[in-house]
């Protein structure tokens, strides 16, 4: 059980240090980490988006309906709570606020997924795996890029001279060119459609979308020592609820509404996998919360070597 997790975070974690050690070593700065979160955005995350999205069977998509809705109403719900407790009660700004919904709820799938839920359940995971990267790629992402871009426009000094309609829809456009929303959409549809990607096209399209995951986390490990890691209040209620309170309560609903094993530990631990290292590319990207995402970051994956082996010994 141990040696999964480990496993499973050490290429994370290494990855990690490895940024911290170029930047201390003045290989990178500040801006290089910008270029890379750059090429992460446009074009690996897109890319690995799209072929992951693509190659998911339509039948598969609807042969787990509990899976499904137990994602859903774990990502999407935890989403809505932290934005509304963030921006109405804690008084943060729109994108802080969302930014802050994104790191408690969205969990770091499309990177860590097949090392942990592919030991643990083996091919059958690869299902559970695309149906949780739809969900985060599909809602909450495109939602968060959105309101970022929104909160950067508000803040503008040109903000209150535009009409306020012209200038959303202005933003909406903006948000939909974005190759990270548009490309898992076309994906989807394309899968609803029943049309099949040629291998050939897949298979040359991973190359590059399999630098996504090194790549971000290598860039916010410059991030990290570009900023003082402060661990404040905020930062811990993020890791509890995106470690513990979330995989919690999938766990709790899955088994009071009488469901077992597959859906429940393919359920549990896929909520239960760490933050995502998107959080931090876009808060560098926006430039909004940069210390927080990073904070919350590195707490979060250092915790979840201990949350994570919990869970597990719960759901076997």
């Amino acid at each position: 059980m141990v040696e999964t997790v480990v496993s499973a975070l050490a290429p994370i974690v290494v990855t990690l240090l490895l940024g911290l050690v170029a930047a201390w070593r003045r290989d990178f700065g500040p801006n290089g980490a910008s270029t890379l979160n750059r090429m992460v955005l446009l074009y690996a995350v897109p890319i690995a988006l799209f072929v992951g999205t693509v190659s998911t069977p339509r039948a598969d998509l609807a042969r787990d309906v509990a899976f499904i809705i137990a994602i859903c109403v774990a990502i999407i719900g935890l989403y809505a709570v932290v934005f509304l407790l963030f921006r109405f009660v804690f008084h943060f700004s729109l994108g802080e606020s969302v930014l802050a919904a994104l790191a408690a709820s969205a969990p770091a799938v499309p990177f860590m997924g097949p090392a942990i839920l592919g030991d643990l359940f083996g091919k059958g995971s690869a299902v559970s795996i695309a149906i949780a990267g739809l969900v985060i790629n599909l809602i909450v992402v495109p939602i968060t890029i959105l309101s970022l871009a929104l909160g950067r426009t508000a803040s503008s000094p040109a903000a209150s001279q535009a009409a306020p309609p012209a200038d959303f829809l202005k933003t909406v456009l903006e948000t939909v060119k974005a190759p990270m929303v548009w490309a898992p959409v076309l994906a989807f549809v394309l899968v609803l459609c029943g049309v099949r990607i040629p291998m050939l096209v897949s298979h040359a399209l991973s190359l590059l979308g399999q630098a996504s995951g090194g790549v971000a986390v290598f860039s916010s490990g410059i991030m990290l020592a570009a900023y003082k890691i402060k661990i404040d209040r905020n930062v811990l209620l993020l890791v509890l609820l995106k470690n513990i309170v979330q995989p919690a309560l999938v766990l709790s609903g899955l088994l009071s509404l009488g469901y077992g094993p597959p859906v429940v530990p393919e359920a549990v631990l896929t909520a239960a996998i760490p933050t995502m290292p998107l959080v931090i590319v876009l808060a560098v990207q926006y430039r909004v919360a940069e210390a927080r995402a990073s904070a919350t970051l590195f707490l979060s994956m250092v915790a979840s070597i201990f949350t994570m082996g919990i869970f597990i010994a719960l759901t076997r």
